[in-house]
């Protein structure tokens, strides 16, 4: 899932970037319609910018899923893709899904990369649900573009 909308308002550190009002609304919207889903979720990462952190708690409260498994990760900080890619390839090969919340433009190219849908943008609050028939982590490579949820679709 990609960050709620932050704000360029504050003289802050990019890490630092708040979410605007708009932001926390759509994470909560696209968290509340991914909940439909019933889709099981045994962790949770996170970039440690301000704006991914505060997009996962407010999508970890309405999936009502425990803050104890939900790990902040400098990896995930990432802009291309390569760090979180590495990351997923060392999970821990117990967990059989997760949920990452990052940035663009990473989280479209591991999309495009790891996906079967072409997917121009994954906008603020984007969630893109992927599948893979894999054992183990490291091997991640194509699998399925299984859910795309973005805020527009519900406004």
């Amino acid at each position: 899932m990609r960050h709620g909308k932050s704000s360029w308002d504050f003289p802050v550190s990019d890490i630092d970037r708040p979410l605007q009002v708009r932001g926390i609304k759509d994470a909560q919207l696209v968290a509340t319609e991914f909940l439909k889903s019933n889709s099981k979720i045994e962790a949770s990462f996170s970039s440690p910018a301000n704006r991914a952190l505060h997009t996962g708690m407010i999508a970890m409260r309405t999936l009502q899923l425990p803050f104890a498994n939900f790990l902040i990760s400098n990896e995930l900080y990432d802009f291309s893709g390569k760090s979180v890619m590495d990351f997923v390839k060392n999970l821990d090969d117990n967990l059989t899904s997760v949920i990452i919340f990052g940035h663009n433009h990473a989280l479209t190219e591991i999309s495009n990369l790891w996906g079967d849908v072409y997917i121009e943008n994954v906008p603020t609050a984007g969630l893109v649900q992927l599948n893979f028939e894999i054992d183990k982590w490291r091997d991640t490579s194509g699998g399925r573009t299984e859910k795309m949820i973005f805020p527009k679709q519900f406004k």
